[in-house]
């Protein structure tokens, strides 16, 4: 299960994700170049949704973050 996810802010204008379950770490990059504190707040947003989740279930994660949002899609 997604136990932690942590953001990291690298000049000039990077942002880093780091997800932790138990026992498993992964990095990725999500970046909207020049506008990293918009996606910063993004991704927070759906960390709620995520903590305590499989991260092995993809296509179910990525359904539940793009169709149970206030805007579908948004």
């Amino acid at each position: 299960k997604i136990a932690r996810i942590d953001l990291f802010h690298v000049k000039p204008r990077y942002l880093l994700l780091r997800m932790e379950t138990h026992g498993l770490v992964g990095w990725g990059e999500p970046t909207l170049e020049g506008r990293t504190l918009t996606v910063e707040t993004a991704v927070r947003e759906f960390a709620r949704m995520l903590i305590g989740e499989d991260p092995r279930r993809i296509e179910h994660l990525w359904q539940r973050m793009y169709r149970q949002t206030f805007y579908r899609g948004g």
